[in-house]
């Protein structure tokens, strides 16, 4: 299985499908639903929950718990301010990106349905070029075509209504997944495709595994914080995505050297549990799986966090993604490192034992 091609037609099918639906943080049920139907034939059930995480079990019974987890929002946009004019101003719903705004279509979301719209942008000919305004949250503005505030209302939309780029997947030079959301949708993806592996290759797990797909990571780890307290588990393997370092204006001295197409990113943090980690890297080698490194100072801006520290302390590792421009609407991977990420995974859990405590004082 090592060095076997793992993403096929079906799951290629299912990956196009669910980043191209729209599932923004405090909305993600309907890529929920994707996700569980893709999922269901090689699970015995599912747990949710009030905000929407979605949790795949297999072997349910079993005390001992294994969590592999992705988060399944993406970033977006709310209606903060309509003027008079009837146009839009905004505030982030998560890390959204105001300086590639400009131009953009976005997609409205609102009772009646979609409203369709651009943020807007001053042309060249009437700037003052001596003093240029950059884009910030103070001025990008969206112009739905409504002549005043009153058609905008009319047109079912209002302050609160989440807002979307509809950016769909493309592939890039026959092996670069591109699209909006690969952060984090991928990893939903990839731990779909585990569970996939499982079941086809037969595989019996001597503990019970719980392929969560969190909400709410964007704003801050908020919907693996709930679900941790709910699972109880002893060991969750989270993974994300992490930088390509090697495009341009990125400082590698502070950003540390990763890149597409070089495989897996395990990282080194306090949160992540350093035998665990060190059974990851193991597996990688024996499994002649490529893999980088990553340090973080402080804590992992990732789920890992919300495990590592739930439940009075759970052995909580990093398995990264590498991907080049993190929230925008070209995000950008490598086939290979996303199965490679797969194989690490799937192989990491056959290399796991009913009972460990990964303890440093065993």
């Amino acid at each position: 299985m090592a060095k076997d091609k793992i993403i096929n037609e079906k799951s290629l099918e299912f990956l196009e499908k669910y980043l191209n639906n729209a599932s923004p943080t405090g909305y993600e049920w309907e890529g929920q639903k994707i996700w569980m139907d893709y999922v269901k034939p090689y699970v015995d059930e599912f747990i949710t929950d009030t905000y929407g995480t979605a949790v795949a079990v297999i072997n349910p019974d079993a005390k001992y718990r294994v969590v592999i987890e992705g988060h399944s929002d993406e970033i977006s946009w709310y209606v903060n301010y309509v003027t008079e004019e009837g146009l839009l101003y905004v505030i982030r719903n998560g890390g959204s990106d105001h300086q590639i705004a400009p131009s953009k279509w976005v997609n409205i979301h609102t009772k009646k349905g979609i409203v369709k719209g651009v943020f807007g942008w001053p042309a060249i000919h009437t700037r003052d070029k001596a003093k240029e305004e950059a884009p910030s949250l103070e001025n990008i503005f969206i112009d739905i075509g409504a002549k005043d505030k009153k058609e905008v209302e009319e047109m079912g939309v209002h302050v609160g209504c989440v807002i979307t780029y509809p950016d769909q997947f493309h592939i890039l030079n026959k092996d670069k997944f591109v699209c909006r959301a690969l952060d984090n949708r991928m990893g939903g993806f990839m731990i779909a495709e585990v569970a996939r592996l499982l079941k086809e290759n037969k595989k019996e797990l001597p503990f019970g595994l719980y392929i969560t797909n969190s909400v709410q990571e964007e704003i801050g780890l908020r919907g693996a914080e709930m679900i941790t307290q709910t699972i109880k588990p002893n060991v969750a393997i989270v993974t994300d995505v992490c930088h390509d370092t090697t495009t341009p204006m990125i400082n590698k001295k502070t950003e540390g050297e990763t890149k597409i197409g070089a495989g897996p990113v395990i990282s080194y943090a306090p949160a992540v549990q350093n035998k665990l980690r060190e059974r990851i890297l193991e597996t990688a080698e024996a499994n002649e799986i490529p893999f980088q490194r990553n340090a973080s100072s402080r804590h992992t801006g990732t789920d890992t966090d919300a495990f590592a520290y739930s439940n009075g302390g759970v052995a909580s590792a990093l398995i990264s993604l590498p991907l080049r421009y993190m929230h925008t609407t070209v995000e950008t991977v490598h086939k290979d490192d996303v199965e490679n990420v797969i194989r690490l995974i799937y192989q990491t859990l056959l290399n796991i034992k009913e009972g460990e405590t990964f303890s440093y004082f065993d």
